[in-house]
Formats: C-alpha cells, sequence, structure tokens
C-alpha cells in the first residue's frame, strides 16, 4: 500500500533529516514512508498487533537516536529492516526469559495469540500458513517472512541479517520444505 511520501526518494529524507531545520520534517517523512512496511516486518515476528506496535515505537526511537551513524553503505530500507528484526528478536528473547517457557511452549503461545487475534482476518488456509511459519526456528522463520512476505532480494536480506546469500537460500529451502509437510498434514518440526 502506498502512502502519500512513499515515491519520496532516501537520498532527500536523509538529507533532510542532516539538515538542522528540517531534521524533524525528514524524520517524520521517513516514518510515513517505511511505518507500515517495518510494522508488517515486526508483526510477523511477534505475532500480537499491540506487541508489534511496541517494537515499533522502539525501533523509531532507536532508528531517530541511530541515525547520524548511519553511514550509506547499504540501503537504508535494509538498515531499517535490520533495526526492525533485531528489535522483534531482542522483545521475542525478553518474553522467553520473562515467562522462561521452553521453545515448544513459545511456539505454541505464538500459535494461540494467532487464533485469538481479532486482527487476523485471514481464512483456514492462511492460518494454517501462518501455524506453520509460527513453528519454524526463528532464523528460518525471519528468512521466509523476508522473501515470502516482502519479496526482498537474497543481497538485500544479506545485508539485513548480515549472513551469506547461500545460508539465506538454504535457510528458504528448509523453511519452505518444512511449511508444505505442515500444511499437507506431514510435519517434519
Amino acid at each position: 500500500m502506498k502512502t502519500p511520501h512513499s515515491d519520496i526518494a532516501d537520498e532527500r529524507i536523509l538529507a533532510l533529516m542532516q539538515t538542522g531545520g528540517n531534521a524533524e520534517r525528514g524524520f517524520r517523512l521517513l516514518v510515513e514512508k517505511y511505518q507500515e512496511r517495518l510494522y508488517w516486518q515486526i508483526r510477523r515476528l511477534v505475532y500480537d498487533h499491540e506487541d508489534a506496535n511496541d517494537v515499533l515505537q522502539n525501533c523509531f526511537i532507536k532508528i531517530f537516536r541511530s541515525l547520524h551513524g548511519f553511514e550509506g553503505k547499504s540501503k537504508l530500507y535494509t538498515w531499517l529492516y535490520r533495526i526492525a528484526t533485531n528489535e522483534a528478536i531482542t522483545f521475542l528473547n525478553k518474553k522467553k526469559l520473562k515467562y522462561a517457557a521452553s521453545l515448544d511452549s513459545e511456539d505454541s503461545g505464538l500459535s494461540n495469540q494467532l487464533r485469538a487475534d481479532q486482527y487476523f482476518d485471514g481464512d483456514e488456509a492462511q492460518r494454517r500458513l501462518q501455524e506453520a511459519i509460527v513453528r519454524l526456528p526463528e532464523k528460518q522463520r525471519i528468512v521466509f517472512n523476508l522473501r515470502y512476505f516482502d519479496e526482498m532480494s537474497y543481497a538485500d536480506m544479506s545485508e539485513v541479517l548480515e549472513t551469506s546469500e547461500g545460508a539465506l537460500k538454504a535457510s528458504f529451502h528448509h523453511a519452505v520444505k518444512k511449511i508444505e509437510s505442515y500444511v499437507s498434514g506431514v510435519e517434519m518440526f
């Protein structure tokens, strides 16, 4: 879904943010351009709407505080996705520690959260897909979400996740096989 500011070039946003009087306007444009994309990246990892909003808010705080350190060696959106992904992972790790749950019960908890989510409006096939994704190991889940939902290239994922394209292709392949087996009723988990 395009926002009114989604066509504004990242270079323009960065230029505004680096000039004293326009920094606030530049950040506002950055938020408007990337808010929805980052929300859905986070939401697919944490599954709960309220948690995703909290993580997104923390993400934008971190982006605002760290923007002066952005050197432009990567694309702005891959840098933003890296921050969002890391914030979501940090949130999930804190949640696991807080509840001292085993991995199996955490996955079950995410699955139950998905079933109870009032914002989920998918049909049974979509719910089954989401349940399969929840069961994936964390790295496979992240790679699958970035490739399947965001259609991110392996090169961009490599920047976001700071790993090799080969490892990402292998993770995606294993994730797809596990999802296919779960959806067909022959679980590999």
